[in-house]
């Protein structure tokens, strides 16, 4: 592993160390069903992103925000909840879904539940009180746009032709980018930064989100689902209006065929069309697009570690495969 590589898998670490200290003993059937998508592994992302912003700012004062990682990766596992039961997915890495293993009413709460708790771990961060009112607001404010991202997600389902490049951009950051560019937000927040470093932060988390939102379909599509841990195809069997469905139909694909349950052979059929049509490339350059411009937010601040290993994870957002 290089260094960047052993940095997350050493936060991943840390944050399912301090979940597990938090909730690996829940007691009743809806904090065991708010427990069981936190518990269940990922690559705790958002909580590297909170780190490295705040050691961008200020070395050393990650130390103070392990409650304040938590909140943003409890508003993560919230937004799952949620989505997997208004997009019907079973399984969500590698284990069934909340709604799937117990019911639907019960997979709300829960997710409501780690909603609530998010706000309430953030208050915990070790920050001057200004700071911490700030990143509440910041939260609050995020989780509003999240809402809007999913419900823009859910219109384009009957909007069909009509939903462009630009439409899908939009609601990509709202749905994910937002969530990635509070963590930077937050995490340069709590750790005393000022207006501009907060907003150079919050620029790249949220141009790094859209490209990560880029390659999560990319991955939906292309990654086995034994590496993935979701339903192989799911975006294209539900028709739903990714970025490459939307390319695909600017170039003359009619993907209505694959709205059915897929199999392998179905899928692979699929990724060869679409690869001779030059929607995968297409598709890829977009995210790269967005790389970009992350990068280039990162350039108003001093080099150090932390905007070092940001600078390289925003390119390992699009190189992930699973």
């Amino acid at each position: 592993m290089n260094d960047l590589e052993t940095y997350l898998a050493e936060t991943a670490d840390t944050v399912d160390m301090a979940l597990y200290r938090y909730f690996g003993n829940a007691y009743g059937e809806l904090y065991k069903a708010g427990e069981h998508l936190l518990l269940a592994g990922g690559k705790r992302l958002r909580p590297a992103v909170v780190f490295l912003a705040a050691e961008t700012v200020r070395a050393g004062s990650s130390d103070d925000l392990i409650s304040a990682a938590l909140a943003l990766e409890m508003t993560h596992t919230f937004t799952l909840v949620h989505d997997d039961i208004m997009d019907g997915d079973a399984t969500r890495r590698g284990v069934p879904t909340v709604h799937t293993k117990w019911d639907m009413p019960t997979a709300i709460l829960a997710g409501d539940v780690l909603y609530a708790k998010a706000f309430e771990f953030l208050t915990y961060a070790i920050a001057e009180d200004r700071a911490r009112v700030k990143a509440v607001t910041m939260l609050a404010r995020t989780c509003t746009e999240i809402c809007e991202g999913q419900h823009l997600d859910m219109t384009f389902e009957k909007a069909g032709d009509a939903v462009g490049p630009l439409d899908y951009l939009e609601m990509a950051a709202k749905k994910t980018g937002a969530l990635y560019a509070a963590s930077a937000g937050i995490g340069a927040i709590l750790a005393g930064g000022n207006a501009m470093q907060v907003d150079a932060l919050y620029q790249y988390g949220l141009n790094a989100g859209i490209a990560f939102q880029i390659q999560d379909d990319l991955i939906d599509l292309l990654a086995p689902a034994e590496k993935s841990g979701k339903d192989r195809g799911s975006d294209l069997r539900e028709g739903k209006q990714t970025l490459v469905a939307i390319v695909a139909r600017e170039r003359g694909l009619d993907l209505a065929k694959y709205r059915r349950t897929l199999s392998p052979a179905d899928v692979a059929a699929a990724i060869a069309e679409l690869e001779e049509a030059g929607v995968i490339r297409e598709v890829r350059r977009i995210a790269e697009e967005k790389v970009a411009n992350a990068r280039q937010s990162l350039n108003l601040l001093p080099d150090s570690k932390g905007r070092r290993y940001l600078d390289e994870l925003v390119e390992y957002f699009v190189k992930r495969s699973f």
